[in-house]
């Protein structure tokens, strides 16, 4: 489970798609539904630089 407590880096440069608030954040930064982000990060792994570049394709 993501620990709330510990936020940063390490966090901001990994997407997990099991905590909702994330895949709330992840989509609406990248401007995409929340299936199409799991999709992506089921894709190219949960790097939010990958998942990112693949989105832009």
């Amino acid at each position: 489970m993501d620990d709330k407590q510990k936020t940063g880096s390490a966090d901001r440069g990994r997407i997990n798609i099991n905590e909702g608030y994330e895949l709330d954040y992840w989509s609406n930064k990248f401007g995409v539904s929340k299936d199409k982000l799991k999709a992506a990060v089921q894709t190219v792994g949960t790097s939010a630089e990958a998942v990112e570049d693949f989105l832009k394709k």
